[in-house]
This record gives structure tokens, sequence and C-alpha cells, in this order.
């Protein structure tokens, strides 16, 4: 029933900038906290960035005032703004919804060239 589908990865060069958007359906989201996350290979999923239900958002210190989470309600949309993008930032990007139960994205790749 709960389905979160994300849009706008892709290749990208340094410096450069994506949006990527996380649709909720199956559920309203104004009441919960979501995050993204993302996962390199070889490596663990790791939290980016978190937004609560008050907009109070919290981020990676790797990502701190590169990127920026936010939330349209009215649309049931959490968007993760990436800018002056690194390599290092090149992973597979997984939005999460949190209502004691948890529900993740189906994982977008973002690929960052040198």
């Amino acid at each position: 029933q709960v389905q979160l589908v994300e849009t706008g990865g892709g290749l990208v060069q340094a410096g450069g900038s994506l949006r990527l958007s996380c649709v909720a359906s199956g559920i309203i989201i104004s009441d919960y906290e979501m995050a993204w996350f993302r996962q390199a290979p070889g490596k663990q999923r790791d939290m980016v960035a978190t937004i609560t239900s008050r907009h109070s958002t919290n981020y990676a210190s790797s990502v701190k005032a590169r990127f920026t989470i936010s939330r349209d309600n009215n649309k049931n949309t959490v968007y993760l703004q990436m800018n002056n993008l690194k390599p290092d930032d090149t992973a597979a990007y997984y939005c999460k919804l949190y209502t004691g139960n948890t529900y993740w994205g189906q994982g977008i790749q973002v690929t960052v060239s040198s």
C-alpha cells in the first residue's frame, strides 16, 4: 500500500546540481519524519538529511551547506536539493519514511564525475 517513488537522479559533473524527489502514495506524510539516506558500493547506508513534521532539519556534516531537504505536504513529496556535488557523493540515494514502521524508496543512483 505505502510506496515511495524517487526521481531526479543521474550523472552530473563535479560542481553540478541535482534535485531528488520522493513522492509518497498510500499514506499522508504530513505527520511523519522523513529522511534521505545514501549507500555507496561496499559501504553502509548512512543518513544524509532528515526533516521532521515541523520542518526541522538535520544534515550529515559531509553535506551540510551543500544539500537542502524540504517537504511539500500538499504534494505529499520530500525533496533533496544537492548543490556543488562531489565525486564522494556518488551513491544510491534512498527516501525513508518512519511512522512506527519504516518504509524505503526503491533507491536512485547519483553519479558525480570528476
